[in-house]
């Protein structure tokens, strides 16, 4: 196909953004329908659309509409994680192919079910997950691919971010944020550090994640937040349960180990915090930097810091993937960036040339059964939880992933 017809479900902050910004500037996608329950924003997105390409998109506050209309190839589900699964598994069997954004699953049974419709109809999916198509996570997983890090023990990330404005604006945003961190306690984002370990680690591709423990802390800062700010009178007195460090320790076949945390009610600055351990060497993200075995030892932080913070470009001649050597500059300027552009590059590219995709139904699940499983570990205390095997042992002869082919 010349150009991929996309339908928009979900046109809050992150779909209207991805719509503006990225898919009404890619020449060989053509926006044929929006969808979102709310019909100004529906408007809003009808608007974009004909101011960018002349063309008036079919517009819908319901997407079984949207997917009944027959006028698209392709949606693009941006929707509240709520109804993450129930869009995409509708879409798959109507034979409509799938981009899903991130976030974590409610349950197993609804992971099963995007797995099920997948094969049943073999309608295409694909697992949107940026961070996978970071500049520097790709790069650490092309140095672990060489060897460089030796035999990989353990790897760590994190969902770090201040998010206390958003979630208290929840009800005047009509974000989904606030009525989940009001009534649950769950590592409820997992996938932003996840996904590139999972990756770098051949998760469902000769290895697999076994069981997880989660642990939360208590609830105070969204609340304490809110008797100061008082951004939203209706909240006053309201009690959240969200925990607001919540740490999860998952156990690999491979004999990895694989540490997450959430951390988004407290003061703090953004960081993803992805680190890999192997025994010649680690990465860690936040001071950009490699540090493998031979370099200067001691017991001085500071100098040794000094010396190797952002070390990181002097690897890049060698080891730096190629979608990172041939990205544009116009590339560079969406979101996040650049790794917006190129995960939807390599979903547009996929569906046209009917290639797998990179980040496929058997990923999205097994990440996202994280949140599910975790929020009955922390109920339970921190009691271990098995993760299932989604591929059904295809773990055991599916190929690792070359991200230098990417």
């Amino acid at each position: 196909m010349e150009k991929v017809r996309i339908g928009v479900i979900g046109l809050g902050n992150r779909g209207y953004g991805m719509l503006k910004g990225e898919l009404l500037r890619m020449p060989d996608v053509e926006v044929t329908a929006v969808c979102d329950i709310y019909p100004d924003r529906c408007e809003r997105a009808v608007s974009a659309v004909r101011e960018a390409s002349g063309r008036e998109p079919f517009s819908t506050t319901d997407y079984r509409c949207l997917l009944e209309k027959g006028c698209c190839d392709a949606v693009y589900n941006a929707t509240s994680w709520e109804y993450h699964a129930e869009i995409s598994i509708a879409a798959m069997r109507a034979g409509v192919a799938v981009g899903l954004e991130v976030g974590g699953a409610y349950s197993l049974e609804e992971c099963f079910g995007l797995v099920e419709a997948y094969e049943s109809t073999g309608t295409p999916f694909m697992f949107l997950e940026n961070c996978c198509f970071d500049k520097s996570e790709l790069l650490v997983t092309a140095m672990v691919r060489a060897g460089k890090l030796g035999t990989i023990v353990h790897c760590s990330g994190a969902y770090a971010h201040d998010l206390r404005d958003e979630v208290s604006g929840g009800n005047v945003n009509r974000h989904y944020r606030l009525r989940n961190y009001i009534n649950r306690s769950c590592e409820n984002y997992p996938t932003h550090e996840l996904g590139p370990i999972a990756r770098l680690l051949n998760i469902n591709r000769g290895n697999r994640m076994l069981s997880l423990v989660s642990v939360a802390s208590k609830a105070a800062g969204m609340e304490e937040y809110i008797k100061e700010k008082n951004p939203d009178a209706s909240l006053t007195g309201v009690r959240f349960r969200q925990g607001d460090i919540v740490t999860t320790v998952i156990s690999c076949a491979g004999g990895e180990t694989i540490t997450l945390r959430l951390d988004t009610t407290l003061p703090r600055y953004y960081n993803r915090e992805f680190t890999v351990r192997g025994t010649k060497g680690m990465y860690e993200q936040g001071a950009d930097m490699f540090f493998l075995d031979g370099m200067r030892e001691g017991f001085d932080p500071v100098a040794i810091m000094r010396e190797n913070m952002g070390n990181s470009k002097a690897y890049e001649a060698e080891f730096l993937p190629r979608i990172w050597r041939e990205i544009t500059e116009e590339q560079k300027k969406g979101g996040h960036g650049g790794m917006d552009s190129l995960e939807l590059r390599a979903f547009v590219d996929a569906l046209k040339e009917g290639k797998p995709m990179p980040i496929d139904v058997y990923d999205a699940a097994s990440w996202m059964c994280v949140t599910a499983l975790s929020e009955r570990s922390i109920a339970l205390g921190g009691m271990p939880q098995s993760i299932p095997d989604f591929t059904n042992g295809k773990w055991l002869v599916r190929k690792p992933e070359d991200v230098t082919e990417l």
